[in-house]
Formats: structure tokens, C-alpha cells, sequence
């Protein structure tokens, strides 16, 4: 577990912006593969630091909540690293099953052609239906 000083210097490294949020990318372990792009506020960065599982502030919900916690799709951290800035932080992470709620291993599942047509790249993982 990590004490209180070394979370405070992990802190002061980075740039929060005015709500109290930094973005966070989440990369899985073995494929490299963006999974997601989400956001962490300090509750949630001492949580996923203390947990070793990601853990992000949802806007939407105004609340902390674990990766996973609902499907069991939880995000296992490997390593931590901050952009050049300490304005972005990266996670790569063991993912289990699938990081996306829409059923695929990534939330970059679609892909945007010349003329803004959008498709999907990938194949489903799980049915939501089936587990939210």
C-alpha cells in the first residue's frame, strides 16, 4: 500500500484541471491497444494507486467508481506513466475480458472513412444486454 508522502509527490507531478479532473489513457498490457480515454480526479487516482485496479470519476454520474465493478471487466495496472507535462496520464493494464460497456475490447471499435461513414472494426466481446 502506498503511504500518504509518496501519493502527495505522484500528485504534485501532475496538472489537474479546473474540475479537479485529469484525462487518463488506458492501454492494455499485451496488445498495446488504446482500450479507453477516461477521467480521474484524486480520489480516484489514490484508489487506483493504492488498488493496483483502475479506478475513474464518471462525469456523467459525478461519482468514483472501479473499472469492472459491474461486469467484472476490471483493468489491472502494470505500469504509470505521465505525459511530458504531467497534463495526461497513461495506465497499462491487464484487461479482463473487454474495456468497452458496448461489448468490445476497446472503445475504439469503429472506424471513420474518407467520407465520415463510420464502421465497425472489430468483433463483440460479450452481450451488454447480458451483463449490465
Amino acid at each position: 500500500m502506498m503511504d500518504g508522502e509518496t501519493f502527495l509527490k505522484i500528485k504534485d507531478a501532475l496538472k489537474f484541471d479546473a474540475q479537479g479532473l485529469i484525462p487518463a489513457i488506458i492501454q492494455d498490457a499485451k496488445s498495446r491497444r488504446v482500450l479507453t480515454l477516461c477521467y480521474l480526479n484524486e480520489t480516484a487516482l489514490r484508489a487506483t494507486l493504492e488498488t493496483g485496479f483502475i479506478h475513474v470519476f464518471r462525469r456523467s454520474q459525478n461519482k468514483l467508481m472501479k473499472k469492472g465493478e459491474t461486469s467484472g471487466h476490471t483493468q489491472a495496472v502494470k505500469e504509470f506513466r505521465v505525459d511530458c507535462e504531467g497534463k495526461s496520464v497513461l495506465f497499462v493494464a491487464d484487461q479482463k475480458i473487454a474495456g468497452c460497456h458496448k461489448g468490445y475490447f476497446s472503445c475504439y471499435f469503429e472506424e471513420i472513412g474518407n467520407d465520415g461513414s463510420r464502421r465497425i472494426a472489430e468483433k463483440i466481446v460479450f452481450d451488454p444486454k447480458k451483463v449490465y
